[in-house]
């Protein structure tokens, strides 16, 4: 199974989120903000990251930013709970899947609609890595 950071100042979805992984039985580690995040993800070797848009200090989007510095094949999972962008809101998933994030998950989220968002990423991070082995390139995740 898959070694997943989980970052988000929420200490209930943090929570959450790791109960459902560890009991699909993947390893997880939390982190309440992203400077905490990033310096595990530095010092750890994780399949996959969860980060939450918004959380005071560093946010979700700069997160992802060095996140992709240091591995940029490591795919992300963006969540927020700000509602869903009205006409004149901004789309901050779709603008964090734009910068990078595979997949974005609007808070709250159902069980099978997290545990087919990290099962899909995973797979699309198994077809890129052996695609890069063998020198094709995947267009995209």
């Amino acid at each position: 199974m898959a070694r997943i950071l989980i970052v988000d100042d929420e200490p209930a979805v943090l929570a959450t989120i790791r109960l459902l992984l560890e009991r699909a039985g993947h390893t997880v580690v939390v982190a309440g903000d992203g400077r905490k995040g990033l310096a595990i993800f530095e010092a750890g070797d994780f399949d996959l990251v969860f980060l939450d848009i918004f959380m005071p200090g560093m946010d979700g989007l700069e997160t992802m930013r060095l996140v992709h510095q240091h591995q940029p094949l490591v795919p992300i999972v963006v969540i927020s709970g700000r509602p869903a962008p009205y006409e004149s809101g901004p789309d901050f998933l779709g603008m964090a899947t734009k910068l990078g994030a595979i997949r974005g998950l609007q808070k709250p989220f159902k069980p099978a609609a997290l545990l087919a968002a990290v099962a899909g990423c995973l797979e699309a991070a198994k077809r890129l890595s052996s695609s890069t082995v063998t020198g094709n390139i995947a267009p995209n995740l």
